[in-house]
């Protein structure tokens, strides 16, 4: 496994057991506190903070997996599309850089013509998982670039 790929796991996973642990720092134990109730209210109080915290902290882990689920599908799609440039012999792939985000697709970089422009974008289209592309392709010709 290199190590590209491992960064992109492992992150993922460092930021999922922060947000875990973000709810549980943040209530505070006195807050509508009453000094003076009964320790049977005060109890219960202190039951339904915890209940709400842990509330807090189940919804935090569904966006934080949700995030990552999503973060993976596009890493997917990245490499699926950047695969499928560097196959295809209508396109010189390195000078294309492929982002990707909630499944929208940013093609950036430099190429030798607009059917090329148009040609790599097709590709990114046709791949699964593809919302929509952004075609930032600029052409550049030999003779024009000083």
């Amino acid at each position: 496994m290199n190590n590209k790929y491992s960064f992109k796991l492992i992150v993922p996973a460092i930021l999922f057991g922060m947000v875990l642990s973000v709810p549980a720092f943040a209530q505070d134990p006195n807050a509508g506190a009453d000094p003076n109730a009964p320790a049977s209210q005060q109890m219960h109080e202190a039951g339904q903070q915890m209940e709400g915290a842990g509330s807090d902290t189940g919804a935090a882990a569904t966006d934080a997996f949700h995030g990552t689920e999503r973060a993976v599908k596009d890493t997917t799609i990245t490499a699926a599309i950047k695969s499928a440039l560097v196959r295809d012999k209508n396109v010189k792939a390195s000078g294309i850089h492929v982002s990707t985000t909630a499944g929208v697709v940013t093609l950036k970089g430099h190429v030798a013509s607009p059917e090329m422009a148009e040609h790599a974008a097709q590709v990114a289209e046709q791949t699964n998982g593809v919302k929509s592309v952004n075609n930032q392709l600029m052409v550049v010709t030999t003779s024009s670039s000083n």
